[in-house]
């Protein structure tokens, strides 16, 4: 009797350590974590941060015998003034261009007030007003501006010019007190050179360069 329970009793152990075996080793398999395509511990190639935009040259063109000066000049204002950078001078200044036309077209003194400078101002002004004392008006517009291109750069003391040729299409109306087209017109936009030059002394704590002085390109 003793011999038969010592038996059974090895067989119970024997099954038991079989099926221990055989279940622990699924439920190891089953526990086990798959990792998925953005689990992977492997760390990706590290990447280097872009580097930080450099200003760039003056862009003239070929046979511009005032590209040493005109380089010369904006080296000098960058280096007077951190905050400079041409390419942005250049998208402001295409900005301010169409800005002071619509201005001038529209007779508002007060946005010209605020983009150009004493003298150039008055001259704004006054055309507006003799405009306005013959009973003419403009109904212009500007089409697209083609390029702006640095003409020249210097620093003049602690005050920064740059001068900048607009090739630009615009079509130019002028129309009576009646509103009769008197001369012009809207489908037949003219090529426009104009030059202007820009200042800003470069210790102001405003950023904003205003309408020094017009000339024709």
């Amino acid at each position: 009797m003793i011999t038969e329970i010592v038996i059974l009793a090895m067989i119970a152990a024997f099954l038991g350590l079989r099926l221990y075996s055989v279940l622990g080793r699924r439920s190891e398999h089953e526990e086990e974590v798959i990792p998925h395509r953005f689990e992977r511990s492997e760390a990706p190639p590290q990447v280097d941060a872009a580097p930080r935009p450099v200003r760039q040259p003056v862009t003239l063109r070929p046979g511009d015998d005032r590209a040493p000066a005109n380089e010369a000049g904006v080296r000098a204002i960058a280096a007077a003034d951190g905050g400079f950078d041409l390419l942005g001078f250049l998208e402001g200044a295409k900005g301010a261009y169409g800005m002071i036309l619509e201005a001038f077209w529209k007779g508002d003194k007060e946005t010209l007030r605020e983009l150009t400078d004493d003298d150039v101002y008055e001259s704004f002004a006054g055309a507006i007003d003799a405009r306005e004392a013959a009973g003419e008006t403009l109904d212009n517009r500007l089409i697209r501006i083609e390029d702006a291109t640095v003409r020249s750069a210097q620093l003049d003391g602690r005050t920064a010019r740059i001068a900048v040729l607009f090739v630009a299409d615009i079509a130019a109306v002028t129309r009576d007190a009646d509103g009769a087209v008197i001369a012009g017109s809207l489908d037949d936009a003219i090529e426009s050179r104009d030059v202007w030059t820009f200042m800003r002394n470069v210790d102001a704590a405003d950023p904003n360069w205003i309408l020094d002085e017009t000339d024709e390109g």
